[in-house]
């Protein structure tokens, strides 16, 4: 710890340090290739210096099925452009299948109270029955298959089986309306839809037979829909042209999964990250790349083991859901939860801590606060005797936080803050088993990512001081392409155009005295309201509909420690801003992209600030309604216009 830095708020004990996987990776990596390394600072030294030995080594200790090949990366000094194992052949299903005994994989539990189980023995012979239908509904390697589903065992049977066969699989929530799901589906073309009949959240049951009719009605590609009986097994899905029940999707029958072997940067994952303009990108993830960052992270960062049960609260349209799954390549208890976290109290998920036995929990900072806000004090309510380590990500948690956990909840705790996205489907930073964990910091950079801090010129900034989170070097979790981008113009502008050379990831960051960060908010003008990264975009397209409605500009707004929506929008001359048309525009966001877009505050203002250009400037009005000094004021055609964004009164109630 360096001189004059604060204590940690906890440290791990003996025990703890000798027994982490980490630990054995680190007397691995020192016998065989550098006898320097004795602690997490110099292993990560080690493995942005010697990339090539450092990954063969992740993929070595962690067991990855398939062969790596003789090369680990060719053209490293290209970023983008180096290729990870180009000789490498493996099947993503195939290493989250790894293990087929009678050991639990698989626990649901849903707010309705309805549960259930799969062994891995019994989640295999369901991925192999699934695998061989969707083989029978003409589904090859290459294809796409899309899931419309709550965080069901299903949703994870149909990602395997479609990732057996080597189809893309991509998947959004319920919540969505069919615009929000159209603008994502519709680009990528899926042959068969998986669905559920309905959902459950916070004590209501939504049908969803039809929304999941528009979709197929607007999406032609679809050839088969495949829906789960869940919580409407009389759903009339005759409705939907080409449905058929899970249970019946085909008659066919198999015993083994026949994996394809496929090159390491196979197309696994599709996931959407939603701009200020145009339709949501669709960010594509290689099957290799995916698998080692993940096995990486869980493994060595998390301390997983087969021991282990993990539960992350996720929605199958956030990249947590993509990552948790990928706790069952280290062979451990996914327990899946659907419904709401608060549902029938606050203590729902502490509940279920201890019902379910769950050792790794994972949740988004607003929902530690939350927990903070209701007084709930679990350490005195519930036993969690076998809680050992927290994960926190989607938005910064506040120092208070990391004091009402260790306070409030349990003091024998790692409390792991983690930030990265659905731009790598994992982690820039993140926490350690051996590291102690200072208030409201980051542990740790992880290893094989070269993460600078850097000052809008590009050059480095200097402890202490905010920057721009970026990576200096290519990592093997970098993203294939945007699918539909095909001169990748798009991907380069998206991660590459501030500063060449050096990807740009769209936060504000800190690097602490302890070597740990601090993520200070976006840098970007994406929406993070509850953790959750949304884009403009999609509210502009839902507002602007509206008759009454001229234009809009929508920013977030730092909010009791979380993000709120906040739109401005500018009617046609005379109408002013009622009750009524707040509800219709509210409904309007709701019904056809997510609750998670819908505005928290909605603002008539006179005038929209514009760039000469004629674009609207989000970042600008962010920066006024948070009495920031706002940059390159000579660049708007309007700037008067910033003022009627000053010192609004309904921004502070």
């Amino acid at each position: 710890m360096a001189e004059g830095a604060p204590e940690p708020i906890w440290s791990p004990g003996p025990i703890r340090r000798q027994t982490a996987n980490i630990r054995r990776f680190i007397d691995l990596v020192r016998n065989e290739l550098d006898p320097g390394i004795y602690g997490y600072p110099d292993l990560h030294r080690f493995s942005l210096e010697h990339p090539r030995q450092f990954w063969r080594a992740v993929w070595d200790f962690c067991g990855v099925v398939g062969t790596p090949g003789y090369t680990v990366v060719e053209d490293f000094d290209r970023f983008p452009g180096a290729r990870w194992f180009p000789d490498a052949t493996l099947n993503f299903a195939e290493n989250l299948l790894r293990h087929r005994d009678e050991q639990a994989a698989l626990l649901f539990r849903s707010e309705t109270g309805l549960a259930g189980q799969y062994s891995y023995a019994e989640l295999y012979a369901a991925v192999a029955k699934t695998a061989e239908d969707l083989r029978g509904a003409g589904v090859q390697a290459g294809d796409r298959v899309a899931g419309f589903m709550p965080n069901l065992p299903e949703t994870v049977i149909a990602m395997l089986a479609a990732t057996s066969i080597g189809a893309t699989w991509s998947s959004c929530s319920p919540d969505f309306g069919i615009d929000g799901v159209v603008e994502r589906f519709g680009q990528i073309r899926p042959k068969v839809l998986f669905c559920a009949a309905a959902y459950s959240y916070n004590g209501k049951t939504h049908d969803c037979i039809e929304k999941v009719k528009g979709i197929v009605d607007e999406i032609d590609s679809i050839e088969h829909t495949v829906v789960v009986p869940y919580l409407a097994p009389g759903a009339p899905i005759e409705r939907i042209p080409g449905a058929s029940w899970f249970e019946d999707f085909s008659d066919k029958e198999a015993t083994e999964v026949n994996f394809e072997k496929l090159p390491f940067d196979h197309p696994l994952y599709i996931l959407y990250s939603s701009g200020t303009t145009g339709a949501p990108k669709c960010i594509t993830h290689g099957a290799g790349g995916t698998l080692l960052q993940h096995l990486k992270e869980l493994v060595l960062h998390v301390n997983l083991r087969r021991s282990d049960r993990l539960c992350y609260f996720t929605t199958c349209g956030w990249m947590m859901w993509n990552w948790m799954v990928s706790g069952l390549a280290a062979g451990v208890t996914l327990v899946l939860y659907d419904g709401s976290p608060f549902h029938p109290g606050p203590d729902a998920m502490f509940d279920l801590v201890d019902e379910a036995q769950v050792t790794v929990f994972g949740t988004g900072a607003k929902a530690i606060a939350a927990w903070e806000k209701a007084a709930l004090v679990p350490r005195k309510s519930h036993q969690l005797n076998s809680l050992v380590t927290l994960l926190s990500t989607g938005s910064p948690l506040a120092p208070s936080s990391f004091e009402y956990v260790y306070r409030d909840i349990k003091q024998n705790l790692l409390l792991s803050s983690i930030a990265g996205g659905t731009d790598i489907v994992s982690c820039f930073l993140g926490g350690c088993p051996t590291l102690p964990v200072h208030a409201g910091e980051l542990q740790c950079a992880g290893l094989g990512m070269d993460v600078r801090v850097l000052r809008e010129d590009g050059s480095e900034a200097a402890t202490g001081e905010t920057g721009e989170l970026c990576c200096a070097s290519p990592f093997p979790a970098v993203p294939v392409c945007f699918w539909g981008d095909e001169d990748n113009q798009k991907f380069h502008a998206a991660y590459f155009g501030k500063f060449p050379g050096t990807w740009a990831h769209g936060d504000h960051v800190m690097k602490t005295d302890n070597g740990g960060y601090v993520i200070e908010g976006r840098s970007d003008a994406t929406l993070n309201p509850g953790g959750v990264r949304i884009g403009t975009a999609e509210i502009y397209r839902q507002v602007e509909v509206l008759d009454e409605v001229v234009e809009s500009i929508c920013v977030g707004q730092d909010w009791e420690d979380d993000v709120r929506v906040v739109l401005f929008i500018r009617l046609r001359e005379g109408l002013k801003l009622d009750e009524d048309l707040e509800n219709r525009i509210r409904r309007s966001v709701r019904d056809n992209a997510t609750p998670r877009h819908v505005p928290a505050k909605i603002i008539q203002v006179a005038d929209i600030p514009r760039t000469i250009s004629g674009k609207i400037t989000e970042l600008a009005v962010r920066d006024v309604i948070h009495g920031r000094e706002v940059a390159n004021v000579d660049a708007l055609a309007n700037p008067a216009a910033l003022e009627l964004y000053r010192d609004l009164p309904q921004l502070k109630e």
